[in-house]
């Protein structure tokens, strides 16, 4: 028994029934894209069941260029975030099985954004001054600040809609190695604060062609209850991480680590997991690419390309998979690229369940929680059941 929980980063199929709470209403991800690129090709994810998930939902939008099939491949159905928040760290916790009903902590957006006593000690700490300390897009504070950077010194820090301490350094200027032991220092200093993540943002280039590196790292905080990752791993389960996923767990849960900052990359490496002679193992893998590059740079036009590419990719993987596989294909939360702002949208996430033995597929409705994915991990592994969820399978 392998399970495979494949998360494509910020794919949301449409507003969540609060969506107005965090000023998503109308929000939908996969619907307003492909509206705005003209229509989608997804034959792999349509013969799967994509299109036949919009009529489940209360204000489901067809997705146009992947209408409904009469006989999907999958199972499919559509879950709701219970949990406050609508960001990285929060929806991948809820999918390994926790339920966070005090959200993290989010800093104003307007200068200055993190509290006096914060920054000084983060300054005195590191030896180096920060500028930014508001509310930003990364690649255009990146822009505004960066040559001062290069000729100062000093850190450039800043935030978002999420729960984030973001320090971006010219690699040039600062070393990788003292940016991440910058974001350890944040991240001692945020704990007491409840900061989903600490996210170092390294960039090369000159004024005018600035360009963020792929080596990015997230500082997350610790889940404060097991996931079932740790419940395997107790149980004797191999588990492996591909992608950021081992750093939105702080490390804890895997006991293999494949660390990708690109969706390509990360492909690779589940390939190479999948084609190998790994046994009844669970594979936790995101392909980030959607919100990163696209969702966040509102790019309709580049989110529509790289999933029309990730299509082709699941094309190819479901024939390498063996009859006792399942893949679980979802995702953690949305990113519409063509609504306002530059932030993720609180939205349901689709749910593809496949297996090459069958049985038929089915719909599996809405499910109430995330956390209904660690459930049906557990019921797969014939683990006792965990304290969220019920199994879909």
């Amino acid at each position: 028994m392998r399970v495979i929980l494949l998360v494509l980063d910020s794919v949301g199929i449409g507003q969540a029934p609060d969506a107005e709470d965090y000023g998503d209403a109308g929000a939908n991800t996969l619907a307003h894209l492909a509206e705005a690129d003209g229509a989608l090709a997804l034959p792999c994810l349509q013969r799967m069941g994509l299109g036949n998930i919009p009529p489940l939902l209360p204000h489901g939008c067809p997705i146009a260029g992947v209408p409904p099939v009469a006989t999907p491949t999958a199972h499919y159905g559509a879950m709701r975030e219970v949990s406050s928040g609508k960001d990285t760290t929060t929806g991948h916790w809820e999918m390994a099985g926790l339920r966070i009903d005090k959200g993290f902590h989010v800093f104003p957006p307007g200068k200055p954004s993190f509290p006096a006593s914060l920054t000084a000690e983060f300054e005195k700490l590191t030896g180096r001054s920060i500028q930014g300390n508001r509310a930003a897009s990364g690649t255009k504070i990146i822009d505004e600040l960066g040559e001062r950077q290069m000729a100062e010194g000093f850190w450039i820090v800043y935030t978002s809609a999420d729960s984030v301490f973001q320090i971006a350094a010219h690699e040039e200027i600062i070393p990788l190695e003292e940016l991440y032991d910058a974001c350890l220092t944040a991240r001692r200093l945020c704990d007491p604060f409840r900061v989903g993540r600490i996210i170092a943002r390294p960039y090369r280039g000159v004024p005018g062609n600035f360009k963020r590196t792929t080596n990015r790292r997230d500082f997350s905080m610790v889940p404060p209850d097991p996931t079932i990752m740790d419940r395997l791993l107790q149980s004797g389960i191999k588990t492996i991480s591909v992608g950021k996923i081992d750093d939105v767990f702080a490390g804890r849960g895997f006991a293999q680590v494949f660390h990708n900052e690109d969706t390509a990359s990360s492909q690779v490496s589940l390939t190479s997991i999948v084609a190998d002679e790994h046994k009844h193992c669970f594979i936790f893998a995101n392909f980030i690419d959607f919100d990163m590059l696209y969702g966040h740079r509102r790019d309709p036009s580049g989110y529509a390309r790289a999933l029309e590419k990730t299509d082709a990719y699941l094309s190819g993987l479901l024939p390498m998979l063996k009859p006792d596989d399942v893949l679980i294909l979802t995702a953690d939360h949305g990113n519409d690229p063509t609504f306002s702002g530059t932030d993720h949208t609180r939205e349901f996430v689709p749910l593809l369940v496949y297996s090459t033995r069958g049985p038929h597929a089915r719909n599996l409705g809405i499910r109430d929680g995330f956390y209904d994915v660690a459930q049906s991990v557990a019921a797969c592994f014939g683990l006792d059941p965990i304290p969220n969820g019920k199994s879909f399978l």
